[in-house]
């Protein structure tokens, strides 16, 4: 009887990363691209003091994020990361920047299956109850405009998911799997680094150590996916579906909620309240995760 998952799959994740596996390999790739980020970055950067400049108000909302403008710019800024990613890999690890996203052949129709399941799994809990998230919701963006920006917007959410799994499932998965058999490693460093980066005592409040540990059940669950597939496709349609229904869907109104069509009536600051609807936040992970399998199995 099997009690540890199959991770066989996982070979053809790592496979394109075992001839350039060292570890100071790895951690010069990692710096290469914080470097080339920084300087992609820079030129990003006078794009926004451009905007700055022409329109005064815009670096508020850019903070904020709650305008269709500023989540645009927020989310579209995410392409440099994946831009500096591909460059590292291409130069220091002298392969094809796509094999990050494991074989195409694997990625490309898991992507769509696993997709296709969780979109039919969100319309159905979207026309159940609960309605309104413990309150009564707030339209935010009109329909008619809504739906004209979508198109940008699924564009724009799907570059920032992107560029999150293929760095943490993609790059830093892939050469420490390549170079290490246990799980403890290649599983657990790029959760534990995704999670850090999810810890904003200064939004969250007391919050905040509940949602790093929400990011790190999504990193682990999106790593396992990533290991029993044998590529980040079924990984980027889980998280794009997650982050569809939190940016453009339904939003909290004071974190990044410009693209949103509803508002929540209660925001960050909220503490008991949002503490109260992060349970139901991991429930969703364990059902789009188990979501994700079927499809898979199909």
């Amino acid at each position: 009887m099997r009690f540890l998952p199959d991770y066989s799959a996982h070979a053809f994740h790592t496979q394109a990363a075992k001839q350039h596996a060292e570890v100071w390999r790895l951690l010069l790739g990692v710096a290469a691209m914080v470097v080339i980020y920084f300087l992609l970055g820079a030129m990003y950067q006078q794009v926004v003091v451009g905007l700055i400049q022409y329109r005064p108000s815009f670096e508020s909302e850019l903070i904020a994020g709650d305008t269709p403008l500023a989540m645009y710019v927020l989310l579209f800024s995410f392409a440099v990361a994946t831009l500096s990613i591909f460059i590292a890999v291409t130069f220091l690890h002298k392969r094809d920047a796509l094999t990050v996203l494991g074989p195409l052949m694997l990625a490309v129709p898991q992507f769509f299956r696993v997709l296709t399941v969780l979109a039919v799994l969100a319309l159905v809990l979207l026309v159940l109850p609960p309605y309104g998230m413990g309150g009564p919701l707030v339209p935010n963006l009109g329909l008619g405009l809504w739906i004209i920006l979508l198109p940008l917007s699924l564009v724009a959410v799907f570059i920032q998911i992107s560029a999150e799994e293929i760095f943490f499932r993609g790059y830093l998965q892939q050469q420490l799997g390549a170079r290490f058999k246990s799980p403890l490693i290649w599983m657990g460093i790029p959760t534990f680094l995704f999670a850090l980066g999810h810890y904003q005592p200064a939004e969250a409040g007391s919050n905040a150590v509940m949602i790093v540990v929400w990011a790190g059940v999504f990193g682990l669950l999106m790593a396992d996916l990533t290991a029993r597939s044998g590529s980040i496709g079924p990984a980027i349609a889980v998280h794009l579906v997650n982050n569809v229904t939190a940016l453009l869907i339904t939003s909290l109104p004071d974190a990044l909620g410009g693209l949103a069509l509803w508002h929540t009536s209660f925001g960050m600051e909220n503490v008991e309240e949002l503490r109260a609807w992060l349970p139901v936040d991991f429930a969703m992970i364990i059902v789009s995760w188990l979501a994700a399998r079927l499809a898979l199995r199909r």
